[in-house]
């Protein structure tokens, strides 16, 4: 048995199949677990258990977590040998009863340290692109962020899946890794008029209509429409790029009615120098009613709180009055006129008029800004 503070990593046994099922009638693990079948038996529990025996066997490792004082099963883990460049692979699930609790990031971490301990020089950890809650569990256990694996895994129905891979190296310290751009309190963020979550694939049909309106197409870099295939990757890796520190992407929400408004971005990072970039756009039925500036305020002000960012940049078109207006009303100062820094339509150069603003700025000025901009 190997202790793993509120959980043991014990073998498993016959009489943890009826739990086994029960717990991969989950639609989560489903969703996420391809091999699972469905539906799932009692025969597929025995199989796997079988499995498991022939994991170990062949070098590998396989338990049960389970809890440390009852002995309750809560999920499956294991550790896998590859043959290519000696590195081990973890897999695991957790039943939905047990979720919450901190099971899974300690049996991973658990389970990495007994490796180590084992001669395992390299443990790996893959995530469905989507599976952010996996992706939370690799960061809390140690395991750092290094790539995405494009179509590296098959799903059902015959399509490909990307996987977002996490490693623990022996002499790794094995500390929770702490993103760069942590998510947002509670979820989101309000004023009590607009509110703002992170982009998921279920905005892909707004997010679509909104990039392609000819307004918002002028003043984006390069200036060109989106295709669904661009939307929806850009909707599926939302949460998966604010955990790997690449920036965040959020949906402009009208807090009283729920309904979808706009997005604005944190991106281009330069994490050495503190600095990111905003960047935004709202659909036409919600303009002039303060909705962007009060957007840009929540954004930027929980990035100077929850972030070590120092100063944020944006960049408007010269022509673009009204985005000049949202970020001057934002507490934004105009910084420089940058001759041919974007590209722009049939292969001309166009001009970005850049502004900042800094974590030190008067709070007078955001003070004013957010009487200016109203609901």
């Amino acid at each position: 048995m190997i202790p793993a503070g509120p959980v043991v990593l014990r073998p498993l046994a016959p009489t943890d199949a009826e739990a086994i099922v029960r717990a991969c009638a989950d639609p989560e693990i489903v969703r996420f677990l391809p091999r699972v079948p469905v539906p799932y038996t009692r025969d597929d529990a025995l199989r796997y258990l079988e499995m498991a025996e022939e994991d170990w066997r062949s070098g590998g490792a396989a338990f049960a977590i389970a809890d440390a004082v009852t002995g309750e099963w809560l999920g499956n883990i294991g550790l896998k040998p590859s043959r290519l460049r000696s590195t081990n692979e973890i897999g695991y699930l957790v039943a939905p009863w047990a979720r919450g609790r901190g099971v899974a990031t300690a049996a991973a971490a658990a389970l990495a340290g007994w490796g180590f301990t084992h001669g395992v020089e390299r443990v790996e950890l893959l995530a469905d692109v989507e599976n952010l809650a996996s992706q939370c569990v690799a960061l809390a256990a140690g395991f750092r962020h290094e790539g995405v694996r494009r179509g590296a895994e098959q799903h059902r129905g015959g399509t490909r899946r990307d996987l977002v891979s996490f490693a623990r190296l022996r002499g790794d310290s094995g500390e929770r890794v702490t993103p760069f751009l942590p998510g947002f309190p509670g979820d989101s963020l309000t004023d009590g008029i607009v509110r703002l979550r992170t982009l998921t694939p279920a905005d892909a049909a707004d997010y679509l209509a909104l990039q392609n309106l000819p307004d918002v197409v002028r003043y984006s870099v390069p200036p060109e429409p989106h295709s669904a295939e661009q939307v929806e990757e850009r909707c599926r890796t939302a949460g998966a790029n604010r955990l790997a520190g690449r920036g965040v992407e959020a949906v402009i929400m009208d807090a009283a009615t729920g309904a979808f408004a706009g997005e604005i971005q944190l991106s281009n990072l330069i994490p050495p120098l503190g600095q990111a970039m905003t960047g935004y756009s709202l659909l036409p039925a919600f303009r002039g009613r303060g909705f962007t500036t009060r957007a840009v305020n929540l954004l930027v002000d929980w990035a100077f709180e929850h972030t070590p960012l120092s100063r944020i940049i944006a960049g408007t078109s010269p022509a673009n009055v009204a985005s000049q207006r949202v970020l001057e009303r934002a507490g934004f100062t105009r910084e420089a006129l940058l001759r041919g820094l974007l590209p722009g339509p049939d292969g001309t150069r166009l001009d970005d008029l850049q502004w900042y603003r800094l974590r030190d700025a008067p709070l007078a000025s955001r003070a004013f800004s957010r009487r200016r901009s109203g609901p």
